[in-house]
């Protein structure tokens, strides 16, 4: 079952033995030597975490700086080293999910790639990615084949715009049968149909 609430593992988790010694700078992760696997493992797990989190808070921040400081908005973009239109995307994704409809167990890309659709449906994808273990660009090529799958089915809109001579000819043909030019057409396409051999015939 899924735990959508579930609490960000950076905030929830206790830092192992020995992670704390490790030096953190914005270009570098120092780490000391004789580190165990097992806290080498979590410390990784830690900075995936970070990685991941960082967007949606990043996009909730930008939704609260706009809210509360709306003529501070691009100030407060300028404080990142991110270019505007990326900063307007988190802020999008964030805005596009309530925080209980955000997983854990995916990615903020997984939510991106169905952020514009129905939450019904994206719902069903994002549930179908964490039962079926779907990478970001697996979960996009899902939702590229239900849209083109939904274009197929979608009913072509049919146009017809006959010339003056054609217009003449078929509505003497309707008035012949006591008809009105729309029934008529109807009447011989369908007649038509009948006369095309079918494959199970």
């Amino acid at each position: 079952m899924l735990d959508h609430a579930k609490e960000n593992p950076v905030i929830s988790r206790r830092p192992p033995a020995a992670v704390g010694q490790e030096i953190r700078r914005r270009t570098t992760l120092t780490i000391p030597r004789g580190m165990s696997m097992e806290a080498w493992r979590n410390l990784g797990q830690q900075i995936e975490a970070i990685a991941n989190s960082s967007s949606w808070w990043l996009g909730d921040w930008l939704i609260y700086g706009q809210s509360e400081f709306p003529n501070r908005y691009k100030h407060a973009i300028a404080q990142t080293s991110l270019d505007y239109q990326t900063l307007r995307n988190y802020a999008w994704v964030a805005r596009s999910f309530k925080p209980n409809q955000r997983l854990a167990e995916l990615s903020f890309q997984h939510h991106a790639e169905v952020a514009g659709m129905d939450p019904e449906e994206r719902g069903r994808l994002l549930k179908q990615a964490v039962e079926h273990g779907w990478s970001r660009n697996e979960l996009r090529r899902q939702v590229r084949a239900r849209r083109t799958t939904a274009e197929e089915e979608r009913p072509v809109p049919l146009k017809i715009k006959p010339n003056d001579d054609q217009r003449e000819r078929w509505q003497a043909a309707a008035q012949h049968t006591s008809q009105d030019l729309l029934t008529w057409i109807t009447t011989s396409l369908d007649d038509a149909v009948e006369t095309i051999p079918t494959a199970e015939g």
